[in-house]
């Protein structure tokens, strides 16, 4: 999957989309409703305008989870400060691995207030048919050794953080316990590693476990 790279402004930045386009058909997490779109009113039909209506879950494709995704009580999106999804932000290259454990990151440079995101095999999973379910994923010591550093937000190259399979999701558990939130469904694939400026900014909806989101780097 291709990502968007924009020319330089008149300061010299360049943007990179990292986002994944949602659209029918797309990978989505089993269990998770699809992506539905209809247009309701076209112009072609006769109508003064072009009208389509959206349905989709607020974990499709590139998104954002709120601690309420899986601590009963704990805060919606829309306490979440904005400021959590926008900031500066490193890529850590952390290729070739299944899973990333604390030691992975522990050879990374890691700073207190950090947004890290981890460009892992997984962004090379969207060119393929249908949903992945190997996918790299953090382990529990990985996920504690982030709540250590005291990052501000997490974010990863597929559609969850957590080992396909989990029952008991300690990681989502440990990162959303601890007031980090976490950015999934990221593409990696067109970026570095190093330092960026994060966008990440979710759907202003309330009373909700996460939203989809539009991600974009700056540099």
């Amino acid at each position: 999957m291709a990502v968007s790279r924009l020319v330089p402004d008149a300061e010299g930045r360049r943007l990179w989309d990292v986002s994944v386009k949602d659209r029918p058909g797309m990978h989505v997490y089993p269990g998770d409703p699809t992506i539905e779109t209809a247009r309701v009113r076209a112009i072609a039909r006769g109508d003064i305008a072009n009208v389509t209506h959206i349905a989709l879950g607020v974990h499709t494709g590139t998104h954002v989870d709120a601690p309420a995704h899986f601590i009963e009580g704990a805060p919606t999106l829309e306490r979440i400060p904005l400021d959590r999804f926008v900031g500066e932000a490193s890529v850590l290259d952390l290729r070739g691995r299944p899973a990333i454990d604390a030691a992975a990151l522990a050879s990374c440079e890691i700073h207190p207030g950090d947004i890290v995101l981890c460009k892992t095999d997984n962004s090379a999973l969207w060119e393929r048919e249908g949903f992945q379910e190997g996918f790299t994923y953090l382990t529990l010591d990985a996920a504690q050794y982030l709540v250590e550093r005291e990052i501000k937000t997490v974010g990863i190259d597929y559609l969850s953080i957590e080992r396909f399979g989990s029952t008991t999701f300690e990681v989502h558990k440990t990162l959303l316990g601890n007031a980090i939130p976490i950015i999934e469904g990221l593409d990696l694939s067109g970026v570095d590693a190093g330092p960026y400026f994060l966008v990440c900014l979710p759907l202003r909806l309330e009373n909700v476990d996460g939203s989809p989101a539009r991600a974009v780097l700056l540099r």
